[in-house]
């Protein structure tokens, strides 16, 4: 297999990765004061993300580091052409983030609403916006020979890219629903389990919809598999919910994710960025990569590492596996 074959295929995974976990906490910040009634029950749900939130966010630091060093022209293209989108998921993670680690640091109820207003904004904009920049790469953008985006913003919110946004907004909401489901308790517990039934309806509509669409515009008997699987998964994991079992079903949501988004890889190989222009000036693995010298050294790299942050962030989660409950444990 052709190194470059290798780290598209890697790229993918790490992408995959980023929305399956990054996905789940985006929906529970969504979520917060959906969920969340009062104090208590926003500090739980708030909770059980602590511990995990920063370090799924690595994941993104990963995939867009790989994809600069492994193809470097792809990587101008697309954050040079959707510079402003990709700016607001920047601010929006950043105050995402500051909200998270502030809200907790007054007594004070109504400075605690505000940032859990901000925690909701700062969870919605990524949610949506990631949705709109993936569904335009799968889509294509005008590219000139050059490999220059010389198209508009207002360009980049095509039907077709918002239906992506608002589609995995809603498989984000549904996944984040099941995952405080399975780790919170008593009354907050069940509400979660509903609502995740509830969204769940609309969000398998959505996705099937914007799925059927991908296969359409790019579409391959591969992606098409994959993009069924998705669908199976995420009925499966729907189905896990309503009958109580939590586990299955966030296993559920997180394989659709995960099927979802690589059949949208599958539908870009091997044009990564296609030129709306001239089809000829198009963004390929093969003009977009570096030279072989460098992908050789970014696999040893790569071959080291990474098992080593896969096993780091497998820990935290297996440490921090338990339910949270919406009283505070007593301290002796």
């Amino acid at each position: 297999m052709e190194l470059t074959t290798v780290w598209f295929l890697l790229i993918a995974v790490l992408w995959i990765g980023y929305f399956v976990l990054e996905g789940f906490d985006f929906g529970v910040g969504i979520l917060l004061r959906v969920l969340g009634r009062n104090e208590p029950e926003r500090r739980a749900v708030v909770t059980t993300i602590g511990p995990v939130w920063d370090g799924n966010e690595v994941w993104l630091i990963t995939a867009a580091g790989a994809t600069f060093a492994a193809f470097p022209e792809w990587y101008a293209s697309l954050f040079s052409g959707f510079y402003l989108p990709l700016l607001a998921i920047l601010f929006a993670l950043i105050i995402r983030g500051v909200g998270l680690e502030f809200r907790g640091k007054r007594d004070d109820l109504e400075w605690r609403d505000r940032w859990d207003t901000v925690i909701a904004i700062g969870s919605l904009i990524p949610a949506f916006v990631w949705g709109l920049v993936f569904a335009n790469q799968v889509r294509g953008v005008p590219l000139d020979a050059d490999f220059e985006y010389v198209g508009s913003l207002a360009g980049q919110f095509n039907l077709y890219a918002v239906l992506g946004g608002v589609a995995l907004t809603a498989l984000f909401v549904t996944h984040g629903a099941i995952f405080l489901a399975l780790r919170t308790t008593d009354d907050l517990r069940l509400r979660a389990n509903r609502l995740a039934a509830r969204t769940g309806v609309v969000t398998v509509l959505l996705v099937a919809g914007w799925l059927l669409w991908t296969f359409d515009l790019r579409g391959s008997t591969a992606s098409g598999v994959v993009a069924g699987a998705a669908l199976v998964a995420l009925l499966g994991g729907l189905a896990a919910n309503r009958a109580g079992r939590e586990g299955w079903a966030f296993g559920g949501t997180a394989a659709a994710i995960g099927l979802a988004v690589a059949s949208l890889f599958v539908a870009m190989w091997p044009a990564v960025l296609p030129s709306t222009v001239n089809p000829a000036w198009s963004l390929t693995v093969t003009n977009a990569a570096s030279t072989p010298y460098t992908l050789k050294i970014l696999t040893v790299v790569g071959a080291i590492f990474t098992p080593l942050v896969l096993a780091y962030q497998g820990w935290t989660y297996w440490v921090f596996r338990k339910r949270v409950s919406v009283e505070p444990v007593a301290v002796a």
